[in-house]
């Protein structure tokens, strides 16, 4: 992609506007606790304390709108304490010496670089510390002043806090949205499969529920009993849900028992719909009778046998007990597996300083962000306090906002900040020469604009920027700054700021595309350490379950971090090196068909039935000694095929690294000492798409 249409692409991303659900009550309240402060401050304090307290405040508010599992009182909290302490040490350094204070900013602006290693909420929070810091050192005038500055803003993330605790507003909201998204995806999964038994399935909802189901010890405690299990029965549910479809393994590709599957899966999207309507809404479950007349019909006998009735008899129980569990208050236990337990805030600690010290390596996209940003931030403040605007630090203040590790969200973020500040700022000082408000009416339009910037922020950054813009106008208009003495340093040097983090990501870069070999290799390796493992189960009488688990959420991990490189590399302005568009695009297909195989495997396990005793498998001899009905479920060259599966993706991530051509031909001379049957064409299936991805690489 050209530099050109990449800017377009990164300004029309920018100034958009997504139709997304609203929380209306969430923000009234965010609202309030801004308000309380503010007219407290205000009343008692004088308007340069609240500004202060309004700054606490507005960004604790702010903090518990991220996309993040922790407690959302908890985020108050860490935002206004953290935000207190940035703001007093800053005024503390700055007082003496502005170099003292220019090395003060470059510190802590690499440490918050450096914290997006622990993921995106903790990135944002220290991003905006560093921020709010540029101006909140600005009000006081003594160190005295500053303590009580800085006391006032960790009251305002305290006051945030308490009314998230006193008037909570849908409680495990965000947990309930996740679970109920996987359930819909399972659903709309189920009724793509209808019309193409192939169809793909992006395990992210999955993921995000997993996530959301890590919880704190009292967080286990307190969790509602409709949360409990129904994620783990989804995990059940889609493989059943591709081996019913599947005309390979399951019913014909036309007939009688093909409709018969396109009427089970109909009802199973019917039944997982409404226990996600009933999770996200804590509401019973409502059933339509149809989708229950074909779940319970005795047709499956007829029609479906083999894997493919065994399918769908597994398909109605699973479906049964996430009906149960969906309902509210079913009493299921709340017991909670070790590796689902979410650290506390103190035992966090360790593995973010974990994780940081992963990331000082060269190389690495967050080093490089965080000297990128250090080095914009600090230019930024030394052109800013240059140049004949008041107000100088608007300019680093707007490009720490803006600069992220990926060039789409710097451009983009850039481009709707100036957009933003432009159009906020024009109706602000519209509002201000017009009403001429006073300073109590300032503070109540402050609060207003900070309000609809609550009820708006997911909509966009640019929509959210116009209604920050005229909050900043008002709130210091409280104080007895006039819009003139405001307006062009902040629309000016909001220009400034972003030519700066765009300058700076040009310059110093951290391109997506020249490593999407290696994103590439990693899935590789992943995939194949999980279709090995689920080969193993055919060699093993007694197969490990939990490692075919911990496989599995490798795999998942390493495609979606694929498919987040891949979404990052399409909008950069950079020739592929060594991987077009078209490989890349092909490669994905393949090994999204080696997983969904890989998984098709795993759904069909030899199990034992319900006598105890292990079920023969067809072509396997008994061993000597042991009656039939005992032998092992073991298939003929299942232990091999996994050493090839394993071993030939390990080599062929190797060579996708060192820009070669795999070769996978140990996979397929493995196969003539499998059992015929569904386990010898799955294995064909395995090889026939590794050797598709052979043939996408070859371009």
């Amino acid at each position: 992609m050209s530099w050109l249409r990449a800017l377009k692409e990164t300004a029309r991303s920018g100034m958009k506007v997504e139709r997304t659900r609203l929380e209306p009550l969430i923000a009234l309240r965010a609202t309030a606790g801004l308000a309380l402060v503010v007219g407290l401050s205000l009343a008692f304090l004088g308007p340069g304390s609240a500004a202060s307290s309004a700054f606490g405040a507005f960004q604790a508010a702010i903090v518990t709108f991220q996309r993040s599992w922790r407690p959302r009182p908890v985020l108050a909290l860490v935002a206004g304490v953290t935000l207190a302490v940035s703001t007093f040490l800053g005024y503390l350094v700055g007082a003496s010496h502005t170099a003292a204070f220019l090395a003060l900013l470059a510190v802590w602006t690499f440490a918050a670089g450096l914290l997006w290693a622990a993921g995106p909420t903790a990135g944002i929070i220290a991003s905006g510390n560093v921020a709010i810091m540029l101006v909140t050192v600005t009000l006081p005038t003594s160190v005295g002043q500053a303590a009580g500055h800085a006391a006032l803003i960790a009251a305002g993330g305290v006051v945030q806090a308490l009314l998230i605790v006193l008037f909570p507003v849908r409680p495990w909201g965000a947990q309930r949205d996740a679970l109920a998204d996987a359930l819909a995806a399972e659903a709309d999964y189920a009724r793509r499969l209808r019309q193409d038994p192939g169809a793909p399935f992006d395990p992210a909802p999955l993921m995000a529920a997993r996530a959301a189901a890590r919880v704190t010890p009292r967080q286990a405690r307190r969790r509602p009993a409709e949360l409990h299990g129904a994620r783990g029965l989804a995990e059940r549910i889609r493989p059943v849900l591709a081996l019913l479809a599947d005309p390979s393994v399951g019913a014909p590709a036309e007939g009688p028992a093909r409709d018969r599957v396109r009427a089970l899966l109909a009802a199973a999207a019917t039944v997982l719909d409404a226990a996600a309507r009933a999770i996200r809404h804590g509401t019973p479950v409502e059933l339509p009778g149809p989708a229950l007349a074909v779940l319970k019909s005795p047709g499956d006998r007829e029609l479906l046998t083999g894997p493919a009735g065994r399918a769908a008899h597994r398909l109605a129980s699973l479906l049964d007990d996430v009906v149960e569990t969906a309902e509210p208050g079913s009493g299921r236990t709340a017991r909670v597996e070790e590796s689902m337990l979410r650290p506390t805030l103190p035992a966090l600690v360790p593995l973010v300083v974990r994780a940081v010290r992963a990331e000082l390596r060269p190389g690495s996209p967050i080093l490089r962000h965080a000297w990128r940003v250090t080095a914009v931030a600090c230019a930024g403040y030394l052109v800013g306090e240059a140049l004949p605007f008041g107000h100088g630090y608007w300019a680093p203040m707007a490009s720490v906002m803006v600069m992220r590790p990926d060039f789409g969200q710097t451009y983009s973020r850039a481009v709707a900040r100036f957009g933003g500040t432009l159009v906020g700022v024009g109706l602000a000082t519209a509002v201000v020469q017009l009403a001429a408000p006073g300073q109590y009416l300032s503070g109540a339009l402050a609060v207003l604009c900070a309000g609809l910037m609550y009820v708006l922020m997911r909509t966009g950054y640019a929509v959210a920027q116009v209604c920050v813009s005229a909050y900043v106008v008002f709130l210091l208009g409280m104080g007895g700054v006039r819009w003139d003495q405001t307006v062009p340093d902040r629309v000016g040097l909001t220009l400034v700021g972003g030519l700066l983090a765009m300058a700076g990501y040009a310059l110093y870069p951290a391109w997506e595309t020249p490593r999407l070999r290696t994103r590439l290799a990693d899935r590789l390796v992943a995939d194949g350490r999980y279709a090995a493992a689920v080969l193993r189960q055919y060699a093993d009488p007694e197969p490990d379950r939990a490692g075919v688990r911990a496989a599995l959420l490798a795999a998942r991990d390493a495609r979606v971090a694929w498919q987040e490189a891949d979404a990052r590399a399409a909008g950069e302005p950079v020739r592929h090196r060594g991987l077009s568009r078209v490989a890349a695009a092909d490669a994905a297909h393949a090994l999204a068909a080696f997983t969904r195989t890989a998984m098709l495997l795993e759904s069909h396990t030899p199990v034992l039935p319900a006598g105890g005793a292990p079920a023969p498998v067809a072509g396997v001899p008994a061993a000597p000694g042991v009656p039939p009905a005992a032998a092992p479920p073991v298939t003929a060259g299942a232990a091999a095929l996994a050493e090839a599966v394993e071993a030939a993706t390990a080599r062929g991530a190797k060579a996708v690294r060192e820009r070669r051509v795999p070769e996978f031909a140990e996979v397929r001379a493995a196969l003539p000492a499998c059992a015929e049957g569904p386990f010898r064409t799955a294995g064909e299936l395995l090889a026939a798409a590794l050797e598709e991805l052979t043939e996408a690489l070859r371009h």
